[in-house]
């Protein structure tokens, strides 16, 4: 792959230094599996180094109180308690964990948006079928012009039979933040659990799990938050922990301890692994925090108000108006596109100009959707050359606009 001329010698920012992205690659898909810094990758590297010289000492008396730490650290930046959290690799498995732990009966419906990750309405799908269940589908308009558009199309679908709802914080495909608190409240008052997948959630936008209210939330660490691959947690309310088990049943399952709670002794010890990742959260927490007199609030700020920028910058090169209002997204966007083959694009995007960026099928008109992202890294050179190689494209197919 040769870049274009327009493509070399852009001075990096000065953020750029703590990532080893390929400087080749224009970098605008944090969204799909985040990127981990070098300080982080370092403590990483640390703590392995750590295992190693005595695994055994490691797993038996360290990695507790390690995982208590590291646990605590997260609890607070995510406004829970530590009691509530276990580590799990990813936000998908947490959201599986609670599914197969969860008993239902024939006549429960089981209600989710057809904006929902595809990998976890799968598990909801199984889920629902091996129990005898029916999977109710509220369809959220994209684009939008009200957080109440989203609360209404949910609600309208609810019935005496839903038993649990399933939702994305913030969807993957539409980049949309879904008003979870109120959706939590309303469903809530019907008597109505609600599982939450916050995969993109933490270190994009600001996140209180106790204040939202919900029995079950999700997330992933090594995407906004930049811990290492590998590094996730599940939420689960204290009423409600003695129903959710892990997907793998292990030693915690009939340990005589009284002095954890069943909860950590089954998702703590699933089997030997590499808990490194999970341990090298509060370094991610720690670091990136530090870059700013503000912290992460300023942090997400700064993304916000870039990926604003960059969303008006394609907007006028599509010739359409923002798919949805300024606070219903946070470090990423999504925009429609002219019809066309959403993989060829994303491919030739990398293929020919080198730009990693999010092409996605859309199931309505138009029938695709570009999702760009917004890291310290990136800088307004990346969306000017994402602007010129799609202005580009759109040409050459003959397309204009996406109408």
């Amino acid at each position: 792959m040769v870049p274009h001329d327009w493509q070399r010698n852009s001075a990096p920012n000065e953020w750029a230094k703590f990532w080893s992205l390929d400087p080749a690659v224009t970098f605008l898909n944090h969204g799909s599996f985040g990127a981990c810094p070098l300080p982080v990758q370092l403590e990483q590297q640390r703590l392995r180094d750590r295992l190693e010289r005595e695994p055994v000492r490691f797993f038996d008396r360290e990695l507790e109180p390690l995982l208590d730490d590291a646990r605590s650290q997260l609890a607070a930046f995510v406004g829970a308690d530590g009691a509530e959290l276990a580590f799990v690799p990813n936000a998908t498995t947490g959201v599986n964990a609670v599914l197969r732990s969860l008993r239902f009966c024939p006549g429960d419906e089981l209600l989710t948006t057809d904006q929902e990750y595809n990998a976890c309405r799968n598990a909801l799908d199984f889920v629902a079928e091996r129990s005898g269940v029916q999977v109710v589908t509220a369809s959220v308009p994209f684009p939008i012009e009200s957080p109440q558009q989203i609360i209404d199309a949910v609600m309208e679908r609810v019935s005496a039979n839903t038993r649990l709802v399933l939702l994305d914080h913030l969807t993957s495909n539409t980049a949309l933040i879904f008003p979870i608190k109120q959706l939590v409240g309303q469903l809530a008052a019907r008597d109505i659990d609600t599982l939450v997948d916050g995969a993109h959630a933490p270190g994009q936008i600001s996140l209180n799990i106790r204040d939202l209210g919900a029995a079950y939330y999700a997330a992933n660490c090594h995407k906004w938050l930049c811990a290492p691959k590998g590094a996730g947690f599940l939420y689960v309310r204290k009423d409600k922990q003695s129903e959710i088990r892990p997907l793998t049943i292990s030693h915690g399952a009939n340990s005589p301890r009284t002095e954890r709670s069943r909860f950590h002794l089954e998702f703590d010890w699933m089997g030997t692994d590499d808990p490194t990742a999970y341990l090298c959260i509060p370094e991610a927490i720690q670091f990136l925090g530090s870059l700013f007199r503000g912290g992460w609030t300023e942090l997400m700020e700064r993304n916000h108000l870039k990926i604003l920028e960059a969303r008006e910058l394609l907007c006028d090169v599509l010739d359409i108006l923002p798919p949805t209002p300024e606070d219903a997204i946070g470090s990423m966007a999504s925009l429609p596109l002219p019809d066309g083959d959403a993989e060829t694009l994303q491919n030739t995007l990398f293929d020919k100009y080198g730009i990693q960026v999010k092409v996605s099928p859309w199931p309505r008109s138009p029938k695709r959707l570009m999702r760009i992202c917004a890291q310290l890294y990136n800088t307004p050179v990346d969306y000017e050359r994402l602007v010129k190689a799609t202005t580009s494209l759109i040409e050459s197919a003959g397309l204009k606009t996406v109408s």
